[in-house]
């Protein structure tokens, strides 16, 4: 157990090491089972979480507020467009004066080629940590949830596992890549074959990718890309499909739309889900597109562990807390 996370921001996923992901995770489990048994953990008592939201969430309000008040502090909520932050206070600002009055600053901001740097630049002003809730490039939140759920559902020794991060269709809106880029780079540290699948217009950004190889080589495990859904789904033991915008091919809406749509063929359905293992297990990290993105008959599937994932975002993210603030 890794015991230095005291301080520490949490804005990449490459920020902790494999050991203190490890560590995240024992504590997770840890916690989710007092929440279980009822068994008080206000290990964060008279601290309060600043959650400073650019993109609009459920999830990870609703988790990180809970999340808070179960470890016995308080998060505030505090919203882009209704406060100075909208049109006068810089990241400075925000990272000194916010750093004083909070015990922890918590950003939502996925605006593309601005998030990530944005909460970057509020950590290098602040004395307390910064956690990343989602940006542009990373959601490693979300991917501590993910590794929790897969442990869960197929044990610790995932070596030689297949997992499929496919890209799927969504009529609502280009959604980020930050999922897909989580994904890639966190699961060949656990032992899992990753294999990457999307249309070409679809990539991923370049240096990611590259530390996504990076870490495959260095785990011993297997990376792979593919341009067909059916040819990645075959035999994989953990299927994660979901939707995200062409940014590496064009940043203009209506030009995404038009490639986005035509891909409406990409849905994840019970004929590929076929293709998996009798055992696979359908992860979507929420909201979905129903009957779109994802068939209603696989998302709400004995194969779907899609609330049991997104229960663990709580945990997760529970344990991030306590062991940072």
């Amino acid at each position: 157990m890794q015991t230095g996370l005291k301080g520490r921001d949490l804005i990449g996923d490459l920020d902790f090491s494999k050991e203190e992901v490890e560590t995240v995770l024992d504590v997770a489990f840890d916690l989710k089972m007092k929440r279980a048994m009822g068994i008080p953990h206000a290990y964060l008592r008279d601290k309060v979480l600043a959650m400073l939201f650019y993109f609009s969430s459920t999830r990870t309000r609703g988790s990180f507020e809970a999340g808070m008040a179960q470890l016995g502090g308080h998060a505030a909520f505090i919203e882009s467009r209704t406060t100075q932050v909208s049109h006068g206070d810089t990241e400075v600002e925000l990272g000194e004066i916010f750093g004083r009055y909070f015990d922890g600053i918590a950003i939502r901001h996925c605006d593309w080629d601005l998030g990530n740097r944005y909460i970057n630049n509020v950590a290098s002003s602040s004395r307390v940590p910064v956690l990343n809730m989602q940006c542009e490039i990373y959601h490693p939140h979300q991917c501590l949830a993910d590794i929790m759920t897969i442990i869960e559902k197929k044990g610790r020794d995932l070596r030689r596992k297949k997992m499929v991060v496919s890209w799927a269709y969504a009529s609502s809106y280009l959604k980020p890549m930050s999922v897909p880029q989580s994904l890639i780079l966190q699961m060949p540290r656990f032992g899992l074959d990753v294999v990457l699948a999307h249309p070409p217009e679809f990539k991923l950004m370049p240096d990611i990718m590259d530390q996504a190889r990076e870490q495959a080589r260095k785990y011993h495990t297997g990376f792979e890309v593919v341009h067909d859904m059916d040819e990645a789904c075959k035999d994989a033991d953990i299927i994660y499909a979901k939707s995200w915008g062409p940014m590496m091919t064009t940043t203009d809406a209506a030009e995404g739309k038009r490639l986005q749509d035509s891909y409406a063929d990409w849905i994840m359905n019970d004929a590929r889900m076929a293709l998996g293992k009798d055992d696979a297990i359908y992860m979507h990290p929420l909201p979905a597109d129903r009957d779109v993105e994802v068939a209603s008959s696989v998302l709400d599937s004995h194969q779907s562990v899609v609330f049991d994932e997104a229960e663990n975002r709580l945990h997760a993210q529970k344990a991030v807390m306590a062991l940072t603030m």
